[in-house]
């Protein structure tokens, strides 16, 4: 099988929830070491997201300049949103999203990569997708509010965005992930070894 990281659960004797938010909570886990000796872990517990990549026939991804307050930067981005809903599909979440933000629909849709983007202090996994053989959306454009009305849209060739991301002038998680994850596969084995859009995820179960 190779290098892969694997299920494993350490015996927790105690845990709480001091803060509970909108969309996410802090929890406390009191975690049993190997040496039998007890710890206090602290971490945000999130219901997970989707991203997607949308990549049009001349080799431009979609994407989206936002603010983001926790680090004071507005933020190159591709688009992206929380699985609202427990077992939500992560491939609808996705194609919502890329409609919502974009005004956009894919054809087809693979999985990128799935990442747990800070497994040190919080439990928040992604599935980034990748969606091709783009175009626009029917209908009216989704009504966006608070920092979304703010939102810049452009189209960024996908070789600009490797050299952005290495030269340390974007930032942001999921681009960074997909941009160099869809360039790896380009000159690897090519996009149709990616897994299918309904590949499993243990991270997060979903319905088919």
């Amino acid at each position: 099988m190779g290098i892969q990281d694997t299920p494993e659960e350490w015996r927790t004797v105690a845990t709480a929830t001091p803060f509970t938010g909108n969309k996410t909570s802090v929890r406390t886990d009191e975690v049993v070491m190997p040496d039998g000796t007890t710890v206090t872990r602290d971490y945000q517990v999130h219901p997970g997201s989707v991203a997607v990549l949308a990549l049009d026939d001349t080799d431009r991804v979609i994407v989206l300049r936002q603010y983001r307050h926790p680090v004071r930067h507005r933020l190159w981005e591709i688009p992206a949103g929380l699985l609202d809903i427990p077992g939500e599909n992560p491939l609808r979440a996705a194609q919502r999203e890329l409609y919502e933000e974009a005004h956009v629909k894919a054809e087809d849709w693979r999985v990128l990569t799935d990442v747990y983007t800070t497994p040190g202090g919080c439990d928040e996994a992604v599935r980034v997708f990748l969606a091709r053989e783009i175009s626009a959306a029917d209908g009216e454009r989704f009504e966006v509010s608070e920092e979304e009305a703010d939102m810049e849209l452009a189209r960024v060739p996908l070789d600009e965005l490797v050299r952005a991301v290495l030269a340390g002038d974007l930032h942001n998680n999921c681009l960074a992930v997909g941009v160099l994850a869809l360039h790896a596969a380009l000159t690897g084995d090519g996009v149709d070894a990616l897994r299918p859009a309904e590949a499993p995820w243990p991270a997060r179960p979903f319905e088919p």
